[in-house]
C-alpha cells in the first residue's frame, strides 16, 4: 500500500522480503532476502535514495545502512517500540500516562510485581507481541507460573488490566522541517486482541481528549527527531468531563487503525508517510465523510458476497489465509454517522 500510493507521482520502490510471495512484489521489486541480512539491506541501501519500513518487527541492526542511504523513521523509534519496558519508559520520562506496570523475568520478579500491582493484570512478553499473541489475563495470582510458561518464560511485562470506556488511536505524519499533521482519532474493536473494525473520525470525542491525543504524538515525534507516521494507541478512561487518556503502545510506522485513510482521507497515511521520507509537503489529514474500516481475517468473503454491497472498497494484500491473519480490509464511507452504521450493519449481513 505505500508503494501503490506514490504511483502517480512516479516513485519506483523496492521492498525488501524474505518471501518469494510477498504482496508487495505485484507493485514493485523485490529483493529477497532476510530483514537482518546484511549484504540484502546494502543492497536495499544502494538502490535507493531513502529507506523506510512498514511494521516494527525489522530488525533494528537496519542502522548499519545509516551511511549509505537515509532511513526513515528512526531506528531509536524502532527500537523502542520492539521492547515494551523501554516503551513504558518512554512513555514515563515524556509524562504520557500509561496504566501501572512494572518489569517481569522469572517466576519470582512476576510474583512480586502481582503483589504489587494486584489483579486481574495483564503480561506482555516484552518483544515480538502482537495482535493478541505474548500476553496472557491472570485473575489468579497462583496461576503466575503457568502464566509465564503461557508466552514462552521469555522476558515480560505486567500490566494493571484498565478498566476502559473504548479504543482510540491517533495517526500523525512529521516531516523533514518537523511540521507535524495530525489525523482524528479512530474508535477501535479488538476482539481476541485482534483489530476487527475502526471508526473515524472518533465520536463524542472533546477538546481535552483530542489534545491529550496530539500532544501525546507530538512529544515522541519531537523525542526521536521523527519522520514519517507514528501511530499511537490509547485506552479512555471514564466519560464527559472526568475522560482522559492512558497510552497503551506505539508503532512507528503505518497502522491498521488508519487504513481507512485511503478513502477517508484527502491524503492516506500511506502517502503522507511516503511524502514525509521523501521530503516532500505534507498533504491534507482532512476527512472526507465518515468512515469504517473492516479487516478480512483468515478467510476471504465468499465469491459474490460483497456484489450486493457496491459501496464497499476492498483491498485485498495477496496473503496465504490462516487463522487469526488479516488478509485484507474493507472500507465503507458516508456523509454522517447514521448513514455509516446503517452501511456497516448491510455489511455485517451480507458478509456473516
Amino acid at each position: 500500500m505505500l508503494a501503490q500510493s506514490v504511483k502517480h507521482l512516479g516513485i519506483q520502490c523496492t521492498v525488501l522480503d524474505p518471501s518469494t510471495e510477498c504482496c508487495a512484489r505485484s507493485v514493485c521489486e523485490q529483493i529477497v532476502g532476510d530483514y537482518d541480512d546484511v549484504e540484502s539491506l546494502k543492497a536495499l541501501a544502494d538502490w535507493s535514495d531513502v529507506v523506510s519500513y512498514e511494521f516494527e518487527n525489522v530488525s533494528a541492526s537496519a542502522a548499519v545502512i545509516e551511511d549509505i542511504a537515509e532511513i526513515h523513521p528512526s531506528t531509536q523509534a524502532l527500537a523502542v517500540a520492539q521492547d515494551r519496558h523501554i516503551e513504558r519508559s518512554m512513555f514515563q520520562e515524556l509524562g504520557i500516562a500509561i496504566p501501572a506496570y512494572q518489569p517481569v523475568d522469572d517466576v519470582e520478579s512476576l510474583n512480586a510485581a502481582l503483589q504489587s500491582i494486584g489483579t486481574p493484570s495483564i503480561l506482555k512478553a516484552r518483544r515480538l507481541g502482537y495482535d493478541g499473541k505474548g500476553q496472557v489475563l491472570i485473575n489468579d495470582a497462583n496461576h503466575a507460573a503457568d502464566a509465564l510458561k503461557t508466552i514462552g518464560s521469555v522476558p515480560a511485562i505486567l500490566d494493571k488490566f484498565v478498566e476502559f470506556q473504548r479504543e482510540l488511536s491517533i495517526v500523525a505524519a512529521r516531516d523533514k522541517h518537523g511540521n507535524i499533521a495530525f489525523y482524528p482519532l479512530a474508535q477501535n474493536v479488538h476482539r481476541g486482541g485482534i483489530l476487527r473494525v475502526s471508526k473515524a473520525p472518533a465520536r463524542d470525542v472533546s477538546d481535552a481528549l483530542a489534545t491529550q491525543a496530539q500532544e501525546a504524538a507530538r512529544k515522541i515525534l519531537e523525542k526521536f527527531d521523527y519522520v514519517g507516521v507514528l501511530a499511537v494507541e490509547f485506552f479512555q478512561i471514564g466519560k464527559g468531563d472526568n475522560a482522559h487518556l492512558v497510552a497503551n503502545e506505539i508503532a512507528p510506522r503505518v497502522h491498521n487503525t488508519g487504513h481507512w485513510t485511503i478513502e477517508g482521507s484527502k491524503t492516506s497515511q500511506f502517502e503522507n508517510h511516503m511524502r514525509a521520507v521523501m521530503g516532500m509537503e505534507l498533504g491534507s489529514t482532512d476527512s472526507v465523510g465518515h468512515s469504517a474500516m473492516v479487516n478480512i481475517i483468515s478467510n476471504e468473503p465468499r465469491p459474490g458476497a460483497l456484489d450486493a454491497l457496491p459501496e464497499a472498497h476492498v483491498h485485498m494484500y495477496g496473503k496465504e489465509p490462516r487463522a487469526g491473519r488479516k488478509i485484507g480490509h474493507v472500507t465503507l464511507n458516508a456523509d454522517t454517522p447514521d448513514k455509516l452504521d446503517a452501511l456497516l450493519e448491510r455489511f455485517t449481513r451480507v458478509v456473516g
